[in-house]
């Protein structure tokens, strides 16, 4: 029995127009009852057939064939009989081939073509944002039932995705809010405090030329110098954390930056029993980086291992190349970091040292990523620290533009 003309043309309709939705939803639910994906490669779901095949075409044929074999054999065992009841016989048997291809059709249209026309809308509508569309046929024993019931999970799984979606969203941006209130008030603060600074640097410096050789006062100016510059210091940490500055990419020697850096920071060492080995990298050519910030970063990790070493100890620099990148390691033999301060110490303002600002090793890392790189510690405590910071030898196209 044919399927009514408008069941009929609704579901070539839907057909049609849906494909897409269709595609995307065959490699979402093409999984096992218990929601595991099958593994179809995308290039599977993508290809669709020149050549359209109505699913009832599709269905019918092999039950037709088979009834027709069936007549065939009903036929030649009926030749014995006469012709009048042998045309009965005959009318009997087409008669209840058309009814069964009937029956079947309209059994499938029921148990498979509407939940696929129900499944093409709820899909239809998951695709304009509404992620609260679901099947009724879940409750099905069965292979649609599992299909539905697949469908029913992906859908409720990308609803709690654009929930949680949402408030990472809503906290981000009310921390970004909190982070450029912050920032605006840093830079103003460190701007008003830089200025009665110097006009304080100034008058210590004339006061101590002024004071004998002799007067105890002497040494009280020269404590005054090392706070005014320890301030100075924490303020310009602090206007490079409000107001981070672009790196400028060159391409230059890293051996030559890292050397710089080395050199000032066994400057820094000279009254401790703290030496500092450099090993250049051998045949490094030349890095794309912003040679003052690079120097900048391992001055500052130069200067924490030096304070993390009690008594005697070894700093050592190595560069070399690794995987297209330049790596740079800074390795002490000092008390090493505390498993549980790893995580924190890239976040602003964590320190452990009491004269410390806490933005050292957040600003390295700022400035290693700016890079397109990264940088990374392993401690064991009581035998040492090792940072490693790794930059490509090539920026990214955008980045170097």
């Amino acid at each position: 029995m044919p399927m009514p003309d408008g069941g009929r043309s609704r579901g070539r309709d839907l057909n049609s127009d849906r494909k897409v939705s269709a595609r995307r939803a065959i490699s979402l639910l093409s999984s096992d009852p218990k929601g595991h994906n099958a593994g179809i490669a995308p290039e599977e779901t993508s290809v669709v057939p020149s050549m359209r095949v109505n699913w009832q075409l599709k269905t019918i044929w092999p039950v037709a064939v088979v009834l027709l074999a069936g007549m065939l054999l009903f036929l030649l065992s009926t030749v014995s009989l006469r012709d009048t009841e042998r045309h009965r016989v005959l009318v009997i048997a087409g008669a209840g081939a058309v009814a069964i291809c009937g029956v079947v059709i309209v059994a499938l249209a029921s148990t498979i073509q509407r939940p696929m026309i129900e499944l093409q809308e709820q899909m239809e509508r998951v695709g304009e944002g509404h992620l609260t569309a679901s099947v009724s046929f879940a409750r099905r024993n069965d292979e649609i039932g599992d299909l539905g019931r697949n469908f029913n999970r992906m859908v409720q799984q990308l609803r709690e995705s654009r929930e949680e979606i949402e408030h990472l969203h809503r906290t981000q941006m009310s921390r970004a809010e909190h982070f450029a209130t912050l920032g605006e008030l840093a830079t103003g603060l460190a701007h008003e405090i830089r200025n009665p600074l110097a006009g304080i640097a100034g008058v210590i410096e004339i006061v101590g030329r002024d004071l004998p050789a002799t007067s105890p006062a002497k040494s009280v100016v020269k404590e005054v110098r090392q706070e005014v510059t320890q301030i100075n210091r924490i303020l310009t940490d602090l206007l490079e954390t409000a107001r981070p500055r672009a790196p400028e990419m060159r391409s230059s020697d890293l051996n030559t930056t890292v050397e710089h850096a080395v050199m000032l920071a066994r400057q820094q060492v000279m009254s401790k029993p703290i030496k500092i080995e450099f090993t250049p990298g051998q045949n490094l050519p030349e890095v794309e980086h912003d040679s003052d910030q690079i120097h900048q970063v391992l001055l500052n990790l130069l200067l924490n291992s030096e304070q993390a070493i009690e008594g005697p100890g070894l700093v050592r620099v190595a560069v070399f190349e690794q995987n297209e990148a330049a790596v740079v390691t800074v390795s002490d033999t000092g008390r090493g970091i505390p498993a549980e301060h790893l995580p924190n110490i890239f976040r602003p303002f964590f320190t452990t040292k009491g004269n410390g600002t806490g933005l050292g090793l957040s600003l390295a890392r700022r400035i290693v990523e700016a890079h397109h790189g990264q940088i990374e510690v392993a401690s064991s405590l009581g035998k040492g620290t090792t940072f490693s910071v790794v930059v490509p030898i090539r920026q990214p196209i955008s980045a170097a533009s």
